[in-house]
Order: structure tokens, then sequence, then C-alpha cells
């Protein structure tokens, strides 16, 4: 477990996500993250972006409809 210290950040509020924590979240300084609620009422914090993975799943959709216009338009 790790513990977080909410502290001032400019005219905001924030805190600091330890080195090891960025490492095996696979983030960087820049990269948004999301706090999303469970059912139970806990709270989790990732890079999951589920917007981006709506979009994916769309264009795998077009890709698998579409696979022979791609196919000819490849060529």
């Amino acid at each position: 477990m790790y513990e977080f210290k909410l502290t001032t950040v400019g005219a905001s509020e924030g805190f600091i996500v330890p080195k090891e924590v960025r490492e095996r979240m696979g983030i960087k300084k820049g990269d948004r993250l999301f706090l999303t609620e469970a059912e139970d009422g806990s709270f989790r914090l990732t890079p999951y972006d589920p917007t981006f993975e709506r979009q994916m799943k769309l264009a795998e959709q077009i890709m698998h409809d579409d696979r022979d216009l791609l196919r000819a338009l490849a060529k």
C-alpha cells in the first residue's frame, strides 16, 4: 500500500506519485490518469481511458466490416 499526502500545487491541490509507483503503472510526467469509482464505493487511479477503449472497439469493428476494402487500398 502506498500513502499519498495532499499538497498545494500552484493554485490547486495534488499529490506526488512516487517513482516506484510511476514505474509500476507505466506512467510519466504529462500522462493523464483517471479516477474511477467502483460499485462498492472505492476508487481506482489508473491510466485507463474509457473513451480511448470505445474508440478502439469502434475502429476494430470498422476494420472487420471493411476488411476487403482495406486490403484493396493497401495494395
